[in-house]
């Protein structure tokens, strides 16, 4: 069961999740960000580069940059970077690097994603002349901005680069990457990704959120692997326990045929209160009136209706009713059947009715609903309704009226060459002749 919502909502999440940092550390210098940082800092030997050093002059206009940029004068410190770039002096590695960075940033500031690449792609240019943090940072930030751009080449590529760079990377990345391989449709790939970066937050005991979760449950979903779409969604209802998720999760059990474990689903999420929406309400009770259980789907559907998920429609009242009559309620599914009957479009409820109150001996109310049910029509067959209001208004000893009934029943009968109830109704007839007759000739004897 391919649902829609899943996927446009672990997209929107994903997206989030990997948000853009801007490339300057806590201290507020160009350097980590905090996905590198946090790595960096698991192991303490870091392999250092000997590297060109800044000039005092570049060092001042790095500074005078970042005082612009604290002010958010944006235009003031492209200015100054820009200006220290023209420059006709050669700058050594380190500083083209620096100067660059800072250039992106104020790009990436000013949301050109466009100018924040082109000048990221220089400062990684200068290769092994920069230190090892600014490279990996910068990385790992081009990664993203391609993504950003959907340039998923990029993406892919300035990440797989950051992974051989990196310290120990966290599983992260490995989400990253899955976000981006799905864009590209590769679902293989993507669910590769994401299980490796499952075992290595595992591995860590780190944190897995439900976006990542939700995002495998779907390239499961796409791949069709519902074996794994159903071991996703379980660990989802356990350790993120929504409605979303139990009902997916209930939808696919029903889907893949295994209807137990579908009704236990979305028993669980009823008896967690997590069932708001109608048909939530509706398949619960539908799956025990399958198992037999009418009572059970009853209250559920009457508490659906008391809460107003349920509308209270012809449709709805009408399986309530019959969920109190196969539990044997009768005095619960009359009323309900009532107001079923009156917002139906056909007479199929009335003839419901007509036959329970023939059952429970309400013969005014019988007739009342077989006369009602071949008012609206609509009825598979007009001679059973005319079969019931007969032997109501015979119970009542009306035998005039009664006779009427059956007449209509066995004209109608012939209509659709209906031979079996034609013969009971001319059964009937004759009875009714007799005992019209037989009490003709006790009324007279009694007389004399």
């Amino acid at each position: 069961m391919k649902n829609c919502a899943v996927k446009s909502s672990a997209l929107v999440l994903l997206v989030l999740m990997f948000a853009l940092v801007a490339p300057i550390n806590e201290e507020g210098q160009f350097g980590l960000s905090p996905v590198y940082a946090a790595e960096e800092k698991s192991e303490k030997k870091q392999k250092t580069r000997r590297v060109p050093s800044l000039s005092e002059s570049v060092y001042k206009k790095l500074g005078e940059g970042q005082e612009a940029i604290d002010a958010k004068d944006y235009n003031l410190a492209q200015e100054i970077i820009q200006g220290a770039l023209d420059r006709s002096r050669r700058y050594n590695e380190n500083e083209i690097a620096n100067l660059h960075n800072m250039l992106g940033y104020i790009y990436y500031l000013k949301d050109d994603y466009n100018g924040a690449i082109r000048e990221y792609k220089i400062v990684v240019n200068q290769g092994e002349k920069i230190p090892e943090g600014l490279e990996v940072t910068t990385l790992y930030t081009l990664a993203q901005l391609s993504y950003v751009q959907e340039n998923y080449d990029d993406a892919l590529y300035y990440m797989e680069v950051w992974i051989t760079k990196a310290t120990n990377p966290s599983s992260a990345p490995r989400f990253f990457l899955a976000t981006v391989y799905y864009q590209m449709k590769d679902y293989d790939k993507a669910v590769e990704q994401m299980e490796l970066g499952v075992q290595i937050a595992q591995e860590r005991n780190t944190t897995i959120t439900e976006q990542n979760w939700s995002l495998l449950t779907f390239l499961y979903f796409e791949k069709e692997d519902w074996t794994n779409v159903i071991r996703v969604l379980k660990i989802l209802v356990e350790e993120f326990p929504k409605r979303e998720h139990w009902i997916r999760l209930a939808g696919v059990y029903g889907q893949e045929g295994f209807e137990k474990e579908q009704l236990y689903t979305l028993e669980a999420a009823y008896t967690a209160d997590f069932l708001e929406k109608q048909t939530d309400f509706t398949n619960l009770a539908g799956l025990l009136m399958q198992e037999e259980v009418p009572y059970r789907a009853a209250k559920v559907l009457e508490d659906g209706l008391n809460r107003k998920a349920v509308e209270r429609d012809a449709k709805n009242l009408q399986s309530l009713g019959q969920a109190w009559q196969l539990a044997q309620e009768v005095d619960k599914a009359i009323p309900v059947f009532e107001e079923a009957a009156g917002l139906a479009d056909d007479g199929k409820i009335y003839e419901r009715l007509s036959y329970l109150y023939l059952e429970s001996d309400q013969y005014d109310k019988c007739v009342d609903s077989a006369t009602g049910a071949l008012d609206k029509g609509g009825l598979r067959k007009d001679q059973s309704v005319y079969i019931v209001k007969g032997m109501c208004l015979f119970n009542q000893n009306k035998l005039t009226p009664a006779r009427t009934a059956f007449v209509s029943c066995r004209r109608v009968a012939r209509q659709d060459k209906d031979t079996a109830n034609q013969r009971i109704c001319g059964q009937w007839i004759t009875f009714i002749d007799r005992e019209s007759k037989r009490q003709a000739q006790l009324a007279a004897a009694s007389g004399e």
